[in-house]
């Protein structure tokens, strides 16, 4: 146009300028690694794995240190350096058996042999107190004589009694709607505990009296057991302990002999002393395998009650620390069976084992670290001691077999297949047989949602 600004070119198009793109922002690593810990964590078979690899660690462990620790005893005795150690290598063999039956078996069957075993139980516990046939050790008349050197301790096998049998108990009662009454929660689980409790204590053993207490109130906690009562039933149990404590000048020194870093007069407080100074002698890392100075002549019991003091000592902190691990992932896995499933006899027999451990575990480390008094417990799992070892890996089985029968869980597990022997042409090849997989999958976990499974 004749009187255009431009002389008659085309105005200029301006581009228009376009926002930057927003980069997507590169995910945490820690976060990452946090959701994929979070989703394995969710996974239906992480109870079993964790009840399985963790049980299994612990006792392989055990046997390092068993055979660590009990060497310079075994020498001063004038037997064999491994004679300890292949007598619980026996013991975690015939163990292993008993976890297997016990995995494989189904829960009609644990629930019929919660009777053949309390009354197997009380038997062997009445025949302590035979003259004869009872035989003491430590000061304390709780063992019965198989010949040679093997013996049994017949309390060990009273925790498993009282978790079967009052599992099924209890369960039997809640589906009869009966556990509103505190009547009938109370009897006759209550007496037949406390009778329990006064076959040990005839022996002197307060220390086993104290885990089947534990394990009986874990057992009313899972009941729900109202708040008085559980108080009530406490009080009675803490003023029957007091007074065993009081009449019992041994047991009294123990009790002194917390958080005691000298031996005191007469040395009533070696043992207690002396595996501080073996905890504090292993530094971060330890001193190394078999290179413990406190387990020659100078910590009694240091393959048994005290070989968290020796692990202490040659594994150091990291060693310690292990194993506590260890322990609290076993606990978790049985605290989750419980919770996650709806059969009664499951919920209360896991809760119970789960305590039944965790207390003795708690008592034993407490001891060893100053902060309760000495009980005389093993370390379940880890300490010598194949009566102990032997109803403690039946329960292991026991969780197992629960973990294995949650519906996700037996889902999860029918999609395994073996991966010899398949038909090349069966199920397709690459993507089809994995989708085909999963869709099945999909459909079984599906079908066992209504048990509260995620």
């Amino acid at each position: 146009m004749p009187g255009s600004r431009t002389g008659g070119r085309p105005p200029v198009q301006r581009t228009v300028r376009r926002p930057p793109a927003v980069r997507p922002r590169r995910d945490n690593s820690v976060l990452r690694l946090y959701i994929r810990v979070r989703r394995a964590w969710d996974r239906p078979l992480t109870a079993y794995y964790l009840i399985l690899g963790g049980s299994l660690l612990i006792t392989v462990l055990g046997l390092v240190m068993v055979y660590s620790a009990s060497q310079i005893t075994a020498l001063q005795k004038s037997l064999p350096g491994s004679f300890f150690f292949r007598k619980q290598l026996l013991a975690a063999a015939i163990g292993a058996g008993l976890l297997f039956a016990a995995s494989r078996m189904p829960v009609k069957l644990h629930r019929a042999l919660a009777y053949p075993i309390l009354a197997g139980a009380v038997f062997t516990m009445a025949l302590v107190q035979v003259p004869g046939i009872g035989m003491a050790v430590n000061g304390n008349q709780n063992w019965i004589s198989l010949g040679g050197s093997f013996q049994l301790q017949p309390s060990e096998f009273g925790k498993l009694a009282l978790v079967l049998w009052g599992a099924d108990l209890l369960a039997r009662k809640q589906d009869k709607k009966l556990l509103a009454q505190w009547k009938h929660m109370l009897v006759p689980l209550v007496p037949v505990a406390f009778m329990l409790l006064g076959l040990i204590m005839l022996g002197g053993d307060m220390g086993t009296a104290i885990i089947l207490t534990a394990v009986l109130f874990g057992l009313l906690w899972l009941a729900g057991a109202p708040t008085r009562l559980f108080v009530g039933v406490l009080a009675v149990a803490a003023a029957i302990g007091a007074t065993l404590i009081r009449t019992s000048p041994n047991r009294m020194s123990r009790l002194q002999c917390i958080g005691a870093t000298d031996p005191g007069p007469g040395d009533a407080c070696w043992q207690a002393v002396h595996g501080i100074y073996a905890l504090a002698s292993g530094g971060i890392f330890g001193s190394g395998l078999g290179a413990s100075v406190e387990k020659w002549g100078q910590l009694p019991e240091a393959h048994t009650d005290f070989i968290f003091a020796v692990t202490g000592e040659e594994l150091g902190l990291a060693g310690t620390l292990s194993v506590l691990a260890l322990f609290a992932a076993l606990g978790y896995a049985g605290i989750r069976v419980a919770g996650r499933t709806e059969d009664p006899f499951v919920r209360y027999a896991a809760g119970g084992v789960t305590t039944w451990i965790t207390a003795q575990a708690v008592i034993n480390i407490g001891a060893v670290l100053g902060l309760l008094p000495i009980a005389g417990v093993p370390l379940p799992l880890f300490s010598y001691g194949g009566s102990a070892l032997l109803p403690t890996m039946f329960a292991i089985g026991l969780l197992i077999a629960f973990a294995r029968d949650e519906p996700a869980a037996r889902a999860a597990l029918a999609m395994r297949q073996p991966r010899f022997g398949r038909k090349r042409g069966a199920g397709g090849f690459g993507p089809v047989r994995r989708l085909r997989r999963w869709n099945t999958m999909r459909r079984r976990a599906s079908a066992a949602r209504p048990s509260g499974e995620r």
